[in-house]
């Protein structure tokens, strides 16, 4: 007997086939549309229209790879002329932040960037502003902390309390450094604070190439103090007072566009996307900043619980 085919043998569930996947396509384009439509911000879109992107730090940076990729796509971009980095960050990891720095200086040896920092731009949040060609900030801006912190939970006297030990055996003495269930020994705090030291002088090094200043006034700076806006500009850290408007209107004239009211350009990420919605890849970045908490990580980040 002839096989029949499924549409044939069960035409009613394969119409409910068909049907369901055009409301699905229906259903994702008109909202990708309604989305933009919606949003003056993102009106260039549509066109070709040279103008300025916009790319958003904001809050702990912990991984870089989103942020580069939007950078390389922004370089690639031919309407995209110029580049705004828009920080609201405390800092974060310290490979993380170096990354999103690399990144930032080799787009701007391809078109001008220019960093705006909003409430806090501070630590790593400030080391990434330092790839850009221009940092502006507002008066109250919090920004500075160039320091490197390195965080352990000593829980020995809860666990003496609740009975719990653990054995250990290890191929060095440094090799279970900061364990939890007995306090930090001199030769691991003496390593710990070599290790600090170096890569606290990659921060120095890069203020002092990126800002052209001498390393006694950086280091002088140096001990992860916060600034405001003014005091930073005082100190030679960033170029001048400006908010957001200030920083497109500047990176505009840099890549000689008409500076009345440039075109904004945001990275297409940052709008609706179907694959964003079913794979809740934002949920997963703010998993990332929770699972950071339950291991040490060096990093550039201004916190309050030191």
């Amino acid at each position: 007997m002839e096989k029949r085919l499924f549409r044939h043998s069960h035409p009613v569930l394969f119409g409910f086939f068909i049907l369901g996947g055009i409301f699905l396509m229906f259903w994702g384009g008109v909202t990708f549309f309604l989305a933009r439509l919606g949003n003056p911000e993102h009106a260039d879109l549509f066109s070709d229209k040279a103008g300025v992107g916009v790319l958003e730090v904001r809050g702990v940076i912990v991984a870089s790879e989103d942020l580069t990729e939007q950078l390389a796509d922004f370089r690639r971009d031919d309407t995209v002329k110029a580049v705004v980095i828009r920080i609201d960050s405390p800092g974060g990891a310290v490979g993380a932040s170096q990354e999103l720095f690399e990144e930032i200086k080799r787009t701007d040896e391809v078109k001008p960037v220019v960093a705006s920092m909003a409430s806090v731009a501070a630590s790593g949040g400030y080391y990434a502003a330092l790839g850009a060609r221009r940092i502006l900030a507002n008066p109250g801006t919090l920004t500075g902390s160039i320091g490197v912190i390195l965080k352990f939970a000593n829980l020995q006297e809860l666990f003496d309390k609740i009975g719990y030990k653990s054995e250990v055996v290890k191929s060095g003495i440094l090799k279970d450094i900061g364990s939890a269930d007995r306090p930090m020994t001199e030769p691991e705090r003496i390593f710990l604070q070599a290790l600090i030291d170096n890569v606290h002088g990659q921060f120095v090094r890069a203020v002092m190439e990126r800002r052209n200043l001498p390393e006694g006034k950086v280091r002088s700076l140096a001990d992860g103090r916060i600034f405001s806006g003014e005091q930073a500009m005082e100190n030679g850290l960033i170029d001048q007072m400006g908010n957001f408007t200030d920083a497109v209107t500047l990176a505009a004239s840099l890549a000689n566009l008409d500076t009345d009211d440039p075109p904004i350009i945001y990275p297409e990420e940052d709008d609706f996307s179907l694959l964003q919605l079913l794979t809740k890849r934002k949920a997963a970045g703010t998993l990332l900043n929770l699972i950071q908490n339950h291991y040490p990580v060096l990093s550039y980040q201004w916190t309050m619980n030191r």
